[in-house]
């Protein structure tokens, strides 16, 4: 053994590389250009200039395509739609909501169960969003009087008068400025406040009001039913619009993906929609559901993947930025 390895170091062979093929860099194409790359901040600068300083890369790329796309949807009068789930509001971004809904640029919005409650809530008291893991053990989670009772009072008000559950919410809360003295923070105040649609879609024994006695599934059930046929026919006009899901997981995603197919189903084409997914983890269904189903046989999607609190407020910055240019 020890004299064959002092004849032949080397056991095994090696790649003989005298004939490899190369070519120049400059005949290659590059992902990567300095063109596209950021720029240093300079102190006194505009938001505009700040924007421009944005990488054009990855996500800084699908940022300005998003941007770029609600712009071109509301210049055109097309809708732009936003399903949102109930972070949004917990995270303090009911203002920018509402304000891009007075300035034209939500045309509609479609939330979950959860985001009534912390609407009503702030408006009803100006604070939300309970300690589950200090109540849970106790039974109390969820049992706070005033929120069972006014929000499932409304409701059945509502339903009585054959309205869906966001319009006979927002109209509540709009009606008795005494009851809530935040209500300028509501989303579905501003909604019947605007004469926009605003339509909520609920699973019953999700949203904590659906334990209280008041509780009554005809008026949520049909309440609920309503508000999906009337975003079904928003989302039937929206060819050329966009539609953006923010912060719901499941619930909304499923609901936008059966609105879609039934405006095709009724001889909407809806081949020239935009879809975005702005969330701060990335879920299966609202990518699925929400950025690749709809797009397939036509438009684009996008994913957009960070905290709400920064995200939100930077893309309606961007947006009325490029509005007003």
């Amino acid at each position: 053994m020890s004299k064959s390895n002092s004849t032949n170091p080397s056991r095994f062979p090696t790649l003989n590389l005298k004939r490899l093929r190369t070519y120049p860099l400059r005949s290659r194409h590059s992902k990567v250009n300095m063109s596209e790359f950021a720029q240093p901040w300079k102190r006194g600068a505009s938001l505009r200039k700040f924007l421009q300083t944005l990488p054009d890369i990855l996500a800084g790329q699908t940022f300005r395509a998003v941007v770029s796309a609600i712009v071109q949807a509301r210049r055109r009068g097309r809708p732009v739609i936003v399903g949102m789930g109930a972070h949004v509001t917990k995270v303090g971004l009911n203002p920018i909501v509402i304000d891009l809904m007075r300035k034209g640029v939500i045309t509609a919005l479609a939330v979950n169960g959860a985001v009534i409650i912390h609407d009503f809530e702030l408006a009803y008291l100006g604070q939300t969003s309970e300690e589950v893991e200090a109540e849970i053990d106790s039974g109390r989670f969820g049992m706070a009087e005033d929120t069972g009772s006014i929000l499932n009072d409304a409701i059945s008000q509502g339903w009585k008068k054959g309205l869906g559950i966001g319009a006979a919410v927002g109209g509540y809360i709009r009606a008795h400025p005494r009851i809530f003295p935040h209500r300028r923070q509501s989303v579905l105040a501003a909604g019947a406040s605007l004469g926009l649609p605003v339509t909520v879609h609920v699973a019953i024994g999700t949203d904590i009001i659906h334990m209280h006695p008041h509780a009554n599934g005809e008026a949520i059930g049909e309440g609920s039913l309503r508000d999906f046929r009337t975003l079904a026919a928003v989302v039937a006009r929206m060819e050329g619009g966009v539609y953006l899901n923010l912060g719901s997981a499941v619930l909304l995603p499923e609901v936008f993906l059966k609105t879609v197919t039934l405006g095709r189903n009724l001889g909407h084409p809806l081949k020239r929609i935009t879809t975005v997914n702005m969330d701060f983890l990335s879920h299966y269904r609202p990518l699925t559901n929400v950025v690749k189903r709809p797009t397939q046989k036509g438009g684009q999607g996008y994913a957009l993947t960070g905290h709400h609190e920064l995200m939100v407020p930077l893309l309606a910055a961007a947006v009325l930025e490029q509005l007003n240019r």
